[in-house]
């Protein structure tokens, strides 16, 4: 059978969260973008992230340009249920969702977009950017 030059729908999976942002922490010049239902911060070639943990029930992402605060997200790891990851509509670009879930909903409360999929360990020195 020839290729019809459709790409396959990929499925998605689901990791931890505490599994996720401990991988984040060693990618987090790849983040394109993140957010919640109501904000998002996109990134910029001038911009950096910072991920850190502010006390055992929030975490903080920071999103700046040099020392000037561009916009914060606050995280609160405990809602989380788990994250599901499966590639974006853009080529290359990967779609990282932290679902809540209770009795009468399932809903997305946090997303990450990444430059890349998720893999086990950090870049080498050598492929991190940095600005």
């Amino acid at each position: 059978m020839g290729s019809t030059g459709k790409r396959l729908a990929a499925v998605a999976t689901t990791l931890s969260f505490d599994k996720f942002w401990t991988w984040l922490g060693g990618h987090a010049n790849c983040i394109v973008r993140a957010g919640t239902p109501e904000v998002v911060l996109l990134d910029h070639d001038d911009f950096h992230w910072t991920l850190i943990t502010e006390d055992d029930h929030t975490l903080v992402v920071q999103l700046a340009r040099a020392k000037d605060l561009v916009g914060e997200l606050l995280v609160f790891p405990a809602e989380i249920a788990y994250v599901q990851v499966e590639p974006s509509e853009t080529d290359g670009e990967w779609l990282f969702e932290c679902i809540v879930e209770n009795e009468k909903a399932r809903e997305v409360a946090y997303h990450f977009v990444m430059a890349h999929e998720y893999e086990d360990g950090e870049h080498r020195r050598e492929e991190k950017w940095t600005h």
